[in-house]
């Protein structure tokens, strides 16, 4: 049974009809990715997912619960963290600031501190730069806070939004390879990326999305072979 399971998707912007009725499902221990060009609904997707938008029609059940029904800041509670496009990083607080409010919706301290102990091993800078202020942070450094953060909360799934955005190849490479490296711990991981290799060479499965509508689906590792795909999205 699906983690995750979204079906006839609809949200609209006003006279916008941004996802046209989108189904698709993230089984449980995946990476699965959405990839496609600006404007297509990537992130309309994830906001609708985690309750920043609310769809005009659809369903979507995590866990068995119906989370259009649920204001987006409860959503969390359930296991669901959204790393958003931009990092959004609290840049007038510590790093350590803002891990803490990834843990927001946690009361045990001993969790807590188990959690940051995890946080601080998945990323070594973090525990060094703890009390610097994040916006003073590399655009790698803040996008790993960014993570960092989400993690905290001790999520199921975890809703990514363009982590390779504005970041140098090399941080790039090292972003990926932390994401499949949460995954291999048991997160679930639902991929936006524009840097549709990258997203391909990571995922389990995909989905292509263009205006608002899943054009193709399947295999990453069979869309990635795709003619189709390689000249849209892969630049070949």
């Amino acid at each position: 049974m699906a983690l995750l399971d979204v079906q006839n998707l609809s949200v609209n912007y006003g006279v916008i009809n941004a996802l046209k009725g989108i189904s698709f499902h993230v089984d449980k221990g995946e990476i699965v990715a959405l990839i496609g060009a600006n404007g297509a609904g990537k992130t309309t997707t994830l906001h609708t997912l985690s309750g920043l938008l609310k769809p005009e029609s659809g369903s979507i059940k995590y866990k068995d619960t119906e989370l259009t029904r649920i204001p987006g800041h409860k959503i969390v509670s359930l296991g669901m963290a959204q790393v958003p496009e931009g990092r959004r990083v609290f840049a007038d607080m510590t790093v350590l600031q803002n891990l803490k409010m990834g843990a927001y919706t946690r009361n045990d301290t001993d969790e807590f501190n188990k959690t940051l102990e995890m946080v601080y091993k998945r990323f070594p800078r973090l525990e060094e730069r703890k009390n610097q202020l994040s916006g003073t942070l590399s655009g790698g450094e803040q996008q790993m806070l960014a993570m960092g953060r989400a993690l905290m909360s001790h999520p199921d799934i975890i809703l990514m939004d363009e982590p390779s955005m504005g970041l140098s190849p090399i941080f790039v490479n090292e972003i990926f390879s932390i994401i499949e490296d949460v995954n291999k711990d048991g997160v679930t991981v639902l991929l936006v990326e524009q840097n549709a290799k990258k997203a391909l060479t990571v995922a389990d499965r995909a989905y292509v999305l263009e205006t608002g509508s899943i054009v193709k689906e399947g295999k990453a590792s069979d869309l990635l072979n795709d003619e189709s795909i390689r000249k849209a999205y892969l630049g070949e």
